[in-house]
């Protein structure tokens, strides 16, 4: 079979099995083209290469031969199989990638689908002793966007980022994956000693920031707010009295005086008002008309803002360096901590007081429950409370804010909504809130783009493999990326970018209603999975369609930007908007 040998050599020309192979000099040399090598040096050939250099394949160094050296053509058609014909099921004008290790592949595969017109995302380069500090410093400001773009161009939806000194961190947005680190061996992926080392100062024993009997204590004290009874009273009270007596007001004021509001700043006022009532039973009252400074929130925002740079610094030293001499950065975060801390222990204080009048409280909230519980160590009380003030202020409102920007680009959905609103009461209690199916599918959709928490990091407690193959070293960082995620092809299909609330919904055939189909929490990890899945799902739900229906129903929401403006999504602990959201609004007129 001499065609099919030539073949064969033709094709191993152009893609190699082994694309490069390395020897070392045990003594000083001069190769026959004049290079001098010296005793230790590595000298590497190239077969990969040496099968395109013109001077040995000729100048149609790309094609395959198709008979003799010089007869070559621009396409190599063979001979037919006698049973079979391979037909790649690609897209026209696709092209393979090809990829090694110590051996070559094609890289592909369900997940990570390339189309002609995506540009592949390479994976960052690494160096000895640095890895890939000079990638990861340039796409600082863009990180989520940058490991999307990567992770949506892997075969298996994961891959390996070197940081220096030999660290490794993996990054997954394989649901297998997901499944594997957050349910299966649940035990061997905690959150760690880095994580808890570089947030301790500010979220200190919180149950964001622990693993263990600690964690298991708070996540059993808190559930308790989240039994159906509490949440129906915390939609028909305290959501009910913020959005009638603050909220809706401010817009109406807003939308008389036809001026301008940043929606995200007002979204965090209103889910601090309802996190601290419904929590710790106390009443900032953030959301007035006349939006008081808020100095707790400004401090509240750089502690968050500091404490991340530390998780993403590229080299770790500098700050625990700056942290002992109080310089910069680190000067700021102690300052910032201290008034958050300061914050909530006014909190505790003023809660503790109030236990000893009252042997009995009429509400029996989280704090006053924590209190009871006999742990009186203030320390540990305080870090529990900024804990709760970063879960219930900062990750509604991001969602909130986010779904208000593409509602208003999408007045088909807008107005689906609308249907559902006017169908039901003015003022929906619990079960009509429950209830909105199309605006909950819209929310969803809305995560699934922006999540209000994009990545979350766990540490190996031992070695262990994934089910995609990648090996994980103990006291390894691995990252699965709910942002990453639902930018999946393989996941969402092709229209993964566009906001369809639809694709969470399936409508009867006879009574034309919608009903909600959900996925498993492995592919939409907004909420994390497993055994430390958010327990407050369902308040957060709640909460954003109460708000939903009472802004919705008398408002529009109208992006005071330039046309064509699109906002920046950024992350720290939790996501944002950046420079915030500028809003007028408009009131609609009855139908």
């Amino acid at each position: 079979m001499v065609y099919t040998h030539a073949a064969l050599c033709e094709s191993m020309r152009l893609y190699p099995p082994v694309p490069f192979d390395t020897k070392e000099a045990i003594d000083n040399d001069v190769l026959p083209d004049g290079i001098v090598v010296k005793k230790g040096v590595r000298v590497s050939y190239h077969p990969y290469v040496m099968g395109r250099g013109q001077r040995l394949a000729g100048f149609s160094t790309g094609e395959m031969v198709r008979e003799g050296p010089n007869c070559r053509k621009m396409e190599f058609h063979g001979k037919r199989l006698v049973h079979y014909k391979v037909v790649p099921t690609a897209e026209e004008g696709w092209k393979p990638v090809f990829n090694s290790y110590l051996t070559s592949k094609m890289e592909g595969g369900s997940l990570g689908k390339a189309s002609p017109s995506s540009q592949v995302a390479k994976l960052p380069r690494s160096y000895p002793l640095i890895g890939s500090s000079f990638a990861i410093f340039a796409n600082r400001n863009r990180r989520n966007q940058w490991f999307a773009e990567i992770l949506r161009n892997t075969p298996t939806g994961s891959f390996v980022l070197h940081r220096p000194f030999g660290a490794h961190q993996i990054f997954t947005a394989n649901p297998t994956n997901v499944q594997h680190i957050l349910k299966t061996q649940f035990h061997l992926y905690p959150k760690g000693d880095f994580f808890r080392t570089t947030l301790s100062d500010f979220l200190g024993d919180g149950i964001f920031n622990v693993d263990g009997e600690t964690w298991k204590f708070q996540r059993q004290v808190s559930s308790h707010e989240f039994n159906t009874k509490s949440l129906r009273k915390f939609v028909e009270t305290v959501v009910e009295t913020e959005l009638s007596d603050r909220l809706l007001p401010i817009l109406s004021a807003a939308a008389a005086e036809k001026s301008v509001l940043d929606l995200q700043d007002i979204l965090q006022r209103f889910a601090f008002d309802n996190i601290c009532t419904i929590a710790f039973g106390f009443d900032p009252k953030y959301l007035l008309p006349s939006l008081p400074p808020t100095e707790f929130a400004v401090a509240f925002e750089d502690a968050v803002r500091l404490s991340t740079e530390r998780l993403y610094a590229i080299f770790p030293t500098i700050w625990k360096v700056k942290r002992v001499l109080g310089l910069g950065s680190e000067k700021d975060l102690r300052q910032a901590v201290s008034q958050v801390r300061q914050f909530a222990e006014n909190i505790v204080r003023e809660k503790k007081e109030e236990l000893k009048e009252k042997s009995s409280l009429e509400t029996v909230d989280l704090l006053s429950r924590i209190l009871n519980s006999g742990h009186l160590d203030e320390n540990f009380v305080i870090d529990i409370v900024i804990s709760f003030i970063l879960a219930g202020r900062d990750t509604t409102s991001a969602a909130l804010t986010w779904f208000f920007w593409l509602i208003s680009g999408n007045p088909d959905a807008e107005e689906e909504i609308l249907k559902e609103i006017r169908d039901g009461p003015e003022a929906p209690v619990y079960d009509e809130v429950k209830d909105m199916v199309y605006t909950h599918a819209a929310l969803c959709e809305s995560m699934r783009l922006y999540p209000p928490v994009p990545s979350d990091t766990k540490e190996a407690a031992g070695d262990d493999v994934l089910p995609d193959g990648i090996v994980v070293k103990k006291g390894a960082r691995v990252t699965y990326h709910p942002y990453a995620m639902g930018r999946m092809e393989g996941l969402w299909g092709g229209d993964w970018s566009e906001f369809r609330p639809e694709r969470w919904l399936q409508r009867d055939p006879v009574a034309g209603k919608w009903s909600f189909v959900g996925r498993d929490w492995y592919t939409y990890t907004v909420f994390q999975a497993g055994p430390r899945i958010c327990i407050g799902k369902d308040m957060a739900f709640l909460q954003m369609k109460r708000v939903v229906s009472g802004v919705l129903r008398q408002y529009r929401v109208v992006p005071a930007t330039e046309e064509g403006f699109k906002p920046v999504f950024i992350s720290y602990l939790t996501s944002k908007m950046k420079g915030g959201f500028p809003v007028r609004i408009e009131e609609r007129a009855e139908s």
